[in-house]
This record gives structure tokens, sequence and C-alpha cells, in this order.
């Protein structure tokens, strides 16, 4: 069969490479052209478009970049009318995605869109888009079966989540060979988290660090994102105690301690790896008004949502200051409280489906037709 698929974003690059290598698996003779990065280009097929050319964040960025992404947009359709797939498989990046998929079911290409958008969170009238443009779509999430099924009655697929194969592909990490590699002496590693946006991490990184003084007895050590300069993070770490490394947070949480960890899909990759964390939200006044009235969620956190429960602390807006956050890393160091979250973690691990999630989703898109 031929695939086309398209990701926008490095979490999509890193789940379309474990969602490649389980089609070539399932399908020896497949044909993959994709939009993605260097993880799916590893695993072989056709790169049409890297994901750096399309990262546009932000209202003010989109639109003096329109041009552009209608460009993109063009090219994609020309190059999927060339290729002439048999199933195009859309991951996450719903801007982009959700319009080349009204255009391919009218084409009558068969649409299968992996990693759905978070319409329970914002945007539910997307529904309708959704119900109409896809064949099929699998969900990575327990309660977003529900919410298809039982509420839009549109049927899905719940594959469970795929950062548990990403996670238990790794290569893994000891501390002594972190602290030799990053030249540290071998103290207990708290891991910084502060988000991968430049708006978020001057927002989060600042209040973050002024907790590091009191915690002498650990290393503190800040995850820097790939797409932001490392003079970056060090204009706002100052003279602090503190080691950047880049591009290598599961390097990193492999042998952190705690974490302080800002709001997203971060927070789940934390407690998968078993990481005692508290998850800290600090945005504008005025963001944070407008999404208060947009977002009707109980929890911020996908750790809570997925659980329904607070399981892991959140310390939003007021709350997220230098004495909270000291207060609950400090409560992340006992061992009881160690203990009860260990508990929770494996029973959310088990929630999410445990490994296969690309295998999966790999045998349903190969036996759809």
């Amino acid at each position: 069969m031929k695939y086309y698929i398209i990701a926008g974003e490095a979490s999509g690059d890193l789940h379309g490479s474990n969602l490649m290598k389980a089609l070539y698996e399932e399908d020896p003779q497949a044909d993959i052209r994709f939009w993605g990065g260097d993880l799916m280009q590893n695993v072989g097929g056709t790169l049409v478009k890297h994901y750096r050319e399309l990262a546009f964040m932000g209202f003010a960025e989109v639109v003096m970049n329109l041009r552009t992404i209608f460009n993109n947009i063009a090219l994609c359709k020309q190059d999927i009318e060339q290729f002439q797939p048999d199933v195009i498989v859309f991951i996450d990046y719903p801007g982009f995605n959700m319009r080349i998929a009204k255009w391919a079911k009218e084409k009558g290409i068969a649409t299968h869109y992996y990693i759905s958008p978070q319409i329970w969170a914002w945007k539910e009238n997307r529904i309708k888009a959704i119900k109409r443009d896809f064949d099929k779509l699998y969900v990575i999430l327990p309660f977003e079966k529900d919410f298809y099924e039982k509420k839009h009655h549109f049927p899905v697929e719940f594959v469970g989540h795929p950062l548990i194969d990403a996670i238990s592909n790794r290569q893994k990490t000891t501390l002594e060979s972190f602290c030799t590699e990053f030249n540290l002496d071998t103290k207990p590693i708290i891991a910084i988290l502060p988000g991968s946006r430049k708006q978020e991490i001057t927002k989060m990184l600042s209040v973050m660090l002024s907790v590091v003084d009191d915690f002498p007895d650990y290393n503190f050590v800040v995850a820097g994102a790939p797409s932001q300069d490392a003079s970056f993070y060090h204009s706002i770490i100052g003279n602090k105690k503190v080691t950047l490394i880049q591009n290598q947070t599961y390097k990193l949480l492999d042998v952190a301690h705690a974490a302080m960890v800002t709001s997203g899909t971060a927070t789940l990759e934390t407690a998968l790896f078993k990481v005692p964390e508290v998850v800290c939200y600090k945005g504008s006044w005025v963001s944070y008004q407008i999404a208060k009235r947009i977002i009707t969620l109980k929890y911020i956190s996908l750790v809570n949502l997925i659980m329904d429960e607070e399981v892991v602390t959140e310390l939003i807006q007021g709350e997220c200051n230098p004495k909270r956050i000291k207060a609950e890393l400090s409560r992340l160091l006992d061992p009881n409280h160690r203990m009860e979250l260990a508990q929770k973690y494996d029973e959310l691990e088990s929630k999410l489906g445990g490994i296969g999630a690309s295998k999966k989703t790999a045998q349903l898109i190969v036996h759809s037709k």
C-alpha cells in the first residue's frame, strides 16, 4: 500500500517515526511519503517537507506567514495528487491537517486521523468537520472514546498512548553516566521543564529557579527545547547554580529525583518516567481570563485529567509562587508521598493501555481496506 503521512511538529515526528516502523513491519511493501522530521526520515520513506519549515506560533506570526502557509497547503495537495496514496494518515497538527483532510475526502482518498485534536478541551465545534472528513479516528486518551462515541455518536478506536512506546524504546541512562556527561557531581537531580515556547519559558523559568537556593543538596537541570537557543535560557538563568541541557529531556527524566513541569504533554511524560512532579502554570492575566472562559476542564495536567483526580499538584497563576513551589517540592522529596505517587503512576500507565499503540494503529490502518 501507499501511505502519505503528515506530521507538523516535533511530537508528531516522534510518534510518526514509531508508526512508520510498525507500518513497515505490518506491510513490508509499504511505500511511505511524509511531512515530518529527522526521526521519521531515519526510519525510511520519502520526506517532502520538514516540520521546522511549518512551525508558526501565535496569532501575529501566523498572519505574517500566511502566504507561506497557503503555499504549503497547495504544495501538499499537489504532492498527494501526484503520489496517489491509498490512505493519508494525519498526526495531530489540526490547523493544517483538517484543511488537507477536507480536500482529500472530496477526492475520495481514505483519511485516517492518528492523535486527534483535543476538541474536548476547546473548539468542540470541530466535531462537525471531523465527522465529515475522516474515515477513521485513532484516539490515545481513554476518556476520548466516550467523548466521541457517547457524546457525539462517532465511532473511534482507542489505541493507547504512543508515549509509552516512545519511552519504552529509549536508551536508558544512569545517574552516574548522566553526571559524567554533563560534568555534575552525583547529587540527586531535580528537573525543570519550563515548556517549549519562548513566552511560557520567559514566564515559568524565573519562578521555577526562585527555589534553587533552598535545595543545596540537589542538582537543578533545565530541559531546553530544541527550538530555543542556549543563550535565551542563560539570559534567564543568570548566575544561578543550574545546568542547561538541550534536546535531551528523556535522558534527564531517566535520572530525575523530582521535577517542576509546565503544563502540557511533559506532565504526562514525567509521570510515565515515574518522576514525582509539581505542575506549574502562569500566563498573562488576560490570557488566563480568556482561557478560564473557553476551557471548562477540572484540571490542566493530562495526568489529573486521565485519572480524574488530583494526583499531581497543580499550581496555577497566583498559586504558582516561590513559597508554594518550595512547599510542594519538599513534599515530593518525602518518601511516603513518593510511594503514593508511584502507585498512582502505575494506575495511570495501565489506564493508557500499556505498550503497543503504534503497532495497533498500524494494523488498523493496513487492514482498513
